[in-house]
C-alpha cells in the first residue's frame, strides 16, 4: 500500500505589489529615523531576492496603527476565503468531492483562530461529519511539509482514504508597527501572503507521485533562533543572522543519512523542492547543492514572484513539479525549515 500526492492547488489574495511600489510606504514609515538607516533598510528591501508579494491587507492598512485585534480580524476572515478557494481548486484537480475527504489538516502560524480553519472548511464544503481534523498551528515555516507527513502517516495505517492538507499565512500581518529592529524590517523584506492545498491518497486507483520516506530532524538547544514571541501589538518576529550557518553545518546530517536509508545518493535525486526561507538562506542551501551538481531554480522563482509565505511556500514549489510531465521513476526531494530549529524531509517517487 502506497500512499500518493494526487494535487496541488494555491490561492492568492487580492492585495498585491511589487517591491517598487512598496518603497514609497517604506519611506513614510521611516520618517525620523536617520538618513543611512533609511537608505540601509531600502536597499535591504531591493536586494531581498522578492520582485512581489501578496497580502490579506493593502499596504495602508500594513503601514497604519491597525491594531492587533483588527489585524487578527482580516486574517480570520481572509484566511477563511483562501482556505476554501484552494481547497476547492484542488478537489477539481483531483475530480473529487468534498465528502471524499477523510482527514483534513490545516496550517497556520501568523494569526490566531479558535475554532481553526478546518471547522469552518467542514462547515462550508458540507464535508464528512466524522472527518478527522488536525490543526497545525506552531511549526512556522516547516509546517508545509509537516502537514504532508502527518497525512501520509494516517494514510498509510488507514488503506481506501484521502486527506487534504491546507495551508494558509499571513506574515504581513504580523508587521510591527513600532518596531524598527533589523528583524522586523529583513521579516517585512521577504515575506508575503498566500495559500495551497495538497491532495493526498491511499486508494490504490488513485495516482501521481509516491511518498518514498519522510523524516523530521531536529536541532538541539536551538529554539531561539526562529519563531514569535506574542505582545500587545502582535505576533513579533524571531529570526537569528544565524540560520543560514546552523543550517549549512547540520546539511550533511539532514540530506545523506536520509537519502542513503532509502539506497540512494544525492546525484540520484532528480528534483529538488526547497522552502525558500530568504535570500541568504536560498544561496547558502545553492551553493550546497549545486557542489552536488544540482539546482533550485524553481524555489528561487517562487521567492521572486510571491515571497516567502512560511509554511505555504514549499507547496507552491511543489506544485510547479506537479504539474509538469516527470518521468516514471524520477525522484524528488522535499525539504523545509522552521521553529524549533527542524528540517522536515519527504522523498517522492514519480
Amino acid at each position: 500500500m502506497s500512499v500518493k500526492i494526487l494535487s496541488v492547488a494555491k490561492s492568492l489574495p487580492k492585495y498585491t505589489r511589487n517591491t517598487s511600489e512598496i518603497i514609497p510606504f517604506l519611506n513614510l514609515w521611516l520618517e525620523g529615523q536617520e538618513e543611512r538607516f533609511k537608505r540601509k533598510v531600502i536597499k535591504l528591501f531591493e536586494n531581498a531576492g522578492v520582485d512581489r508579494r501578496y497580502s490579506i491587507m493593502d499596504a495602508d492598512e500594513v503601514f497604519n496603527k491597525t491594531s492587533f485585534e483588527e489585524k487578527n480580524e482580516i486574517y480570520e476572515r481572509e484566511s477563511i476565503i483562501l482556505g476554501e478557494s484552494c481547497l476547492k481548486k484542488s478537489l477539481e484537480k483531483s475530480s473529487l468531492k468534498p465528502t471524499d475527504i477523510d482527514f483534513l489538516i490545516t496550517v497556520s502560524c501568523t494569526g490566531i483562530m479558535i475554532p481553526s480553519l478546518d471547522a469552518y472548511l467542514i462547515n462550508r464544503l458540507e464535508m464528512k461529519q466524522d472527518v478527522v481534523r488536525l490543526p497545525v498551528t506552531e511549526m512556522g515555516c516547516a509546517a508545509g511539509v509537516s502537514g504532508v507527513i502527518y497525512a501520509k502517516n494516517f494514510l498509510k495505517a488507514n488503506p481506501g482514504k484521502r486527506a487534504a492538507v491546507v495551508a494558509v499565512e499571513s506574515p504581513t500581518a504580523t508587521f510591527q508597527l513600532e518596531d524598527f529592529s533589523m528583524v522586523n524590517i529583513v521579516s517585512a523584506a521577504i515575506f508575503g501572503d498566500g495559500a495551497a492545498s495538497v491532495i493526498l491518497s491511499s486508494c490504490p486507483e488513485d495516482s501521481g507521485p509516491t511518498i518514498v520516506d519522510e523524516a523530521m530532524y531536529h536541532f538541539y538547544d536551538a529554539e531561539q533562533m526562529m519563531g514569535f514571541k506574542l505582545r500587545n501589538s502582535g505576533l513579533q518576529m524571531i529570526l537569528d543572522k544565524s540560520v543560514p550557518e546552523t543550517i549549512s553545518n547540520h546539511f550533511p546530517a539532514i540530506v545523506h543519512p536520509f537519502l542513503e536509508r532509502n539506497g540512494i545518493k544525492i546525484e540520484d535525486v532528480d528534483h529538488l523542492i526547497f522552502h525558500p526561507g530568504g535570500k541568504k538562506i536560498v544561496q547558502t542551501v545553492e551553493a550546497l547543492f549545486g557542489s552536488l551538481g544540482k539546482n533550485i531554480d524553481d524555489t528561487k522563482d517562487v521567492l521572486k514572484m510571491y515571497g516567502n509565505m512560511s509554511s505555504v511556500t514549499v507547496l507552491y514549489v511543489l506544485q510547479r513539479f506537479m504539474e509538469r510531465d516527470i518521468k516514471p521513476g524520477e525522484k524528488g526531494l522535499m525539504l523545509s525549515f522552521g521553529p524549533g530549529f527542524s528540517a522536515q524531509r519527504i522523498l517522492l517517487e514519480w
